[in-house]
């Protein structure tokens, strides 16, 4: 079982090498019950050349008067509607605000003049299982940032959808400057690689376990006649006469036991007679 995880982990490093995509902060891959779930968020497609990333440069969702603008697996572009907020220098200055930045967030802290908070950046984005249990229902794409004040964050559940993309509709605050939303996307969903078998069985291991302990006897025996009895040659061998005979007696054994069941054999009783009363 080692084994095969080895192997799994040393494809799954060459499946995310050999793939090229736009980024890859969003490559991601799990080893779960013999299947290799591999996920190249930012990866192009005949329908999304983008992958997961927005077309728009930016995807944008809005709560209780906080709105929030976030790019996934890179950093935003505007090309229109973009942020008009107050103190946006952590995100791009008020002349390009929200292209320095992943996430950026505002709401009316200033009374009716809404104010810029950066919630994530590029460098901080991680890619997980939205779900261990069930790794085909999609990934969570995280990204934070820590400001001079607090420390603020965005996760959005990229939910596998093989047949249809929906944006993000819902904002829910988790915490005091932490935020949750979700998509839908084909890029949510794995390539999966499924290997044949279940892993060594119970006789499997069993028969290792004794194969190991018998090693275990023969060195320490070996070694132990070698050093402290002065025993040279092939006599260092612990019980050499046994395990010379043990062929043998296994041999004459299972003769024995086949003898049992099939009853005495065809000369054995012809040579015995008929006798007349």
């Amino acid at each position: 079982m080692q084994l095969r995880c080895i192997v799994l982990h040393i494809i799954s490093l060459l499946i995310v090498v050999a793939i090229k995509s736009a980024s890859s902060i969003c490559e991601f891959s799990v080893i779960q019950d013999n299947k290799l779930y591999s996920y190249s968020l930012a990866s192009a497609s005949a329908s999304f050349p983008h992958g997961v990333l927005s077309e728009d440069g930016f995807y944008k969702v809005s709560s209780n008067g906080t709105v929030v603008w976030f790019q996934l697996c890179d950093g935003m572009i505007f090309n229109h509607d973009p942020p008009r907020c107050f103190d946006c220098w952590e995100c791009g200055g008020s002349s390009r605000c929200g292209t320095g930045c992943s996430a950026l967030m505002s709401n009316n802290t200033l009374g009716d003049y809404p104010v810029c908070t950066t919630i994530g950046s590029t460098q901080s984005i991680t890619t997980n299982l939205i779900d261990k249990e069930n790794p085909g229902k999609g990934v969570a794409v995280e990204m934070w940032h820590q400001g001079p004040e607090m420390n603020c964050s965005l996760s959005v559940s990229v939910i596998c959808d093989s047949k249809q993309v929906q944006g993000p509709k819902t904002l829910e605050k988790v915490g005091n400057c932490h935020f949750a939303t979700q998509i839908t996307h084909p890029a949510g969903c794995a390539n999966v690689l499924a290997t044949k078998g279940n892993g060594l069985g119970w006789f499997s291991t069993l028969l290792v376990i004794l194969l190991c302990l018998f090693g275990i006897y023969l060195i320490t025996g070996s070694v132990y006649r070698f050093f402290y009895l002065g025993i040279r040659g092939i006599d260092i061998i612990p019980n050499l006469e046994f395990w010379a005979s043990l062929p043998h007696r296994v041999q004459s054994s299972f003769m024995s036991l086949v003898r049992r069941f099939r009853g005495p054999s065809q000369r054995y009783r012809s040579s015995y007679s008929p006798v007349d009363f």
